[in-house]
């Protein structure tokens, strides 16, 4: 019987392409970029720039653009620490250890991928609103949900919160118990475990995963608009105030606000691009051992 090479099988082995067929992928995947990526962001700075520098800077020093600039912030600061605590929370209890309900968890943190912002949006609007059972409660006690920012942050958190879930959930399977095991073993107690041996271990996947947190939190639109009321310099973050100035025909205004907004998604790509070289390192050395 003829002896077979498994090693040789498990090898994956090369696609041999034509020069042509390569040169003909490589172009309709940069003519895909440029013509929906890369025009209509050259665009926007063009635009914003049309008239020159000081009218750029005017346009972003009106009282509404800055405070919708600050509130885009704000909700970014306050949204993204809270889905780091959750993510890293879901993630060590989905890849450390084994209990019921472990897949229907997995569904509901993936539930945001599949729901509509809007509808999202309009899920808040069902429980806080005045026709809901907490609306009449929420107005006895002067409370502010709706059309105020903790409505918009819990819009923008349920829209942002699985991706330091999901960056975390395969890096953490990946990697096992072996790790924490061994520090419990050698006497280290859950907190120590988890400062000195769990966080180092996920440093990379966990910094990704805040930074797409970040850009969608700052970029999102559709379940903020249906909470914020579009109330001028007080609920209308950044996309939302892009809507208005463009819907009254204020373009040098809209588009310099959208500058803004693109310039931060071009810094979180770039710190997205050098992370994902760095996380990919680590998994490899990791995979290596």
């Amino acid at each position: 019987m003829a002896m077979v090479d498994l090693a040789g099988l498990s090898r994956a082995t090369p696609i041999s392409e034509s020069p042509l067929t390569r040169a003909a992928l490589i172009v309709v995947a940069l003519g895909f970029l440029v013509v929906f990526l890369l025009l209509p962001l050259l665009a926007v700075f063009s635009e914003a720039f049309r008239n020159g520098a000081g009218t750029w800077v005017a346009a972003l020093s009106e009282p509404d653009a800055l405070a919708a600039i600050r509130l885009t912030l704000l909700v970014a600061a306050i949204s993204v620490p809270l889905n780091v605590v959750f993510g890293v929370a879901a993630a060590w209890a989905i890849a450390k250890f084994e209990f019921r309900g472990k897949a229907f968890l997995i569904t509901l943190i993936d539930l945001p991928f599949s729901v509509s912002p809007v509808i999202s949006g309009l899920v808040y609007v069902l429980l806080f609103g005045a026709g809901s059972a907490l609306g009449p409660w929420l107005k006895a006690h002067d409370i502010e949900i709706l059309f105020a920012v903790p409505g918009i942050v819990l819009a923008t958190i349920f829209v942002t919160f699985p991706f330091v879930a999901r960056e975390l959930i395969p890096l953490m399977q990946e990697q096992g118990t072996a790790d924490e095991e061994a520090a419990l073993s050698l006497g280290a107690n859950g907190w120590q475990t988890f400062w000195r041996v769990t966080l180092p271990n996920i440093r990379w996947g966990l910094l990704y995963g805040v930074l797409l947190c970040n850009a969608r939190a700052m970029g999102e639109f559709g379940a903020v608009s249906v909470v914020s009321g579009h109330i001028r310099g007080l609920t209308n973050t950044m996309p939302l105030h892009i809507e208005i100035l463009y819907n009254e025909y204020n373009f040098a205004g809209a588009f310099a606000v959208a500058s803004v907004l693109a310039g931060l998604a071009l810094v979180t790509l770039i710190l997205k691009t050098a992370i994902e070289l760095r996380y990919a390192g680590q998994l490899s050395a990791a995979r290596g051992h």
